[in-house]
């Protein structure tokens, strides 16, 4: 029986709470290695990570046992406590 192969790419883009810039130019590249690490945790490679002070963009292949809906939930939770604790703390 052939093997069928796919790879799903997925480019996600999220903005903070009302587009606020509160991603400091120092706290990006640790926001965006947390998020990579999440990613990679969940079995999503990510690809490349990055943004700017109000969104953040991730480019990751999706795992075959996961759902986007999942990784979107996830990523966005996590890299939020990351943010508020590194933020506000």
């Amino acid at each position: 029986m052939p093997q069928s192969l796919a790879r799903v790419l997925v480019h996600l883009v999220f903005s903070t709470k009302n587009r606020e810039p509160i991603i400091g130019r120092d706290t990006r590249p640790q926001l965006h290695e947390y998020l990579g690490g999440i990613l990679d945790t969940l079995g999503c490679s990510p690809l490349r990570v990055g943004g700017t002070a109000d969104h953040v963009h991730a480019l990751f292949s999706l795992a075959r046992t996961r759902t986007i809906a999942e990784v979107v939930e996830e990523a966005k939770t996590a890299s939020s406590k990351w943010i508020e604790h590194y933020v506000w703390d």
